[in-house]
């Protein structure tokens, strides 16, 4: 079963206070995302790090409810 975009969102942002995150759907499928999360913990993290943060947040449901994520990370400026 997909995942809705709003549940990623919701998760990310549960854990990561503050963190401002896009949703695109890749494949018109509910079930192929690109996640662009903008985050105040990011700062002076590398992108492994901010990656992690994110994979963290959403457990796991990688791999399972959530097929593939395609992810971009950033501190906010």
């Amino acid at each position: 079963m997909p995942m809705p975009a709003e549940d990623i969102v919701a998760l990310i942002e549960a854990a990561l206070p503050g963190a401002t995150v896009e949703m695109r759907d890749l494949a018109g499928d509910n079930d192929h995302w690109a996640a662009k999360v903008t985050a105040p913990q990011f700062v002076g993290k590398t992108r492994v790090a901010q990656h992690k943060m994110v994979y963290e947040a959403l457990g796991e449901r990688m791999g399972g409810e959530l097929h593939a994520l395609q992810l971009t990370t950033q501190a906010p400026n």
